[in-house]
């Protein structure tokens, strides 16, 4: 009776510390996990190659900043917006109207860096050649009535500011300039592709990668060609959560704001997937963005934020 007992006792006592075990081992990397800053950036191009491109980034920084840090790879600028308002990312490389949306979604969320051009930043308003269009200085109400595409619907140089300046200079909305829908073809080198192959007429793209493609060879200037330059306006920007201030302690966002700002020389190279890696990045905040705010509430592609 006393070894029955005994067995019932241990087997009791097993029962009781297993779970507590496999509560440990369940729990050990949901913490390990909780340590990770996690990373994105706008899929504004190739997004295979956008990947390989951000991986020396984030050895990098977790080189500089002594934490864990990885890349997460999203699908399109909704779900970067929406990652970084579940605070599944800690820090973006935002357009710069999906970096207002996310800072409007995330109070407390800081502009921290962006590339020196990004403060002066601009759009390309580009046609197929069979159009005959010349560059000129006036925007060119020559596309009245054309096939005419956006890049992707939350794109700042793709979309926005190209929205509000053929607004302000038609006083048409694009849907009655063009005689269509708006049309979105999801990214900047798409919008490159359907103009050169001659689906749309003409497009507006992030000057930027224009120029890149045009270097990389895979967009003929002669057959997708630049029209309109627009005004300049700030764009592109890191934003960082909130959240990075409780996970890894006081201060640490200003610490992380040196760190990319502080990338020269050799090292340059490691902003390859955000094309900065002429020029390095420089300090910012959100005010920087204000008139960006201001036109995205105008032509109400967002809400103004509520005042509590």
């Amino acid at each position: 009776m006393k070894k029955l007992l005994i067995g019932l006792a241990l087997s009791l006592s097993a029962l009781v510390f297993v779970p507590n075990s496999a509560s440990a081992l369940l729990a050990s990397p949901l913490q390990d996990k909780a340590k990770v800053l996690k990373f994105s950036g706008i899929p504004n191009q190739n997004t295979t190659e956008l990947a390989e491109k951000y991986k020396p980034l984030a050895k990098y920084l977790s080189e500089k900043l002594g934490v864990q840090v990885e890349y997460v790879p999203v699908a399109d600028y909704n779900a970067t917006v929406d990652a970084f308002k579940n605070g599944d990312l800690q820090l973006c490389w935002f357009g710069g109207f999906t970096g207002v949306q996310a800072r409007i979604a995330v109070p407390g969320a800081k502009a921290i860096a962006c590339g020196p051009r990004d403060m002066k930043f601009k759009s390309y308003f580009v046609a197929n050649k069979k159009l005959g269009l010349k560059k000129s200085d006036t925007f060119p109400m020559e596309l009245k009535g054309k096939k005419f595409t956006f890049g992707s619907a939350q794109s700042t140089s793709g979309r926005l500011m190209p929205e509000y300046f053929i607004r302000k200079n038609t006083k048409m909305s694009p849907k009655e300039f063009f005689g269509m829908e708006m049309a979105f073809s999801g990214g900047h080198d798409k919008t490159c592709a359907q103009v050169g192959d001659g689906t749309f007429d003409a497009g507006c793209v992030d000057y930027t990668v224009y120029e890149k493609l045009v270097k990389e060879k895979k967009v003929d200037p002669e057959l997708v060609q630049v029209i309109w330059v627009s005004p300049e306006f700030c764009d592109y920007n890191f934003t960082a959560h909130p959240a990075l201030e409780t996970t890894f302690g006081a201060g640490f966002t200003d610490k992380l704001q040196k760190v990319l700002t502080s990338i020269a020389g050799d090292d340059l190279k490691v902003l390859s997937g955000m094309d900065r890696n002429e020029g390095g990045l420089v300090t910012c905040s959100n005010e920087n963005w204000d008139t960006l705010k201001k036109l995205a509430i105008e032509i109400e592609l967002v809400r103004e934020p509520k005042k509590n």
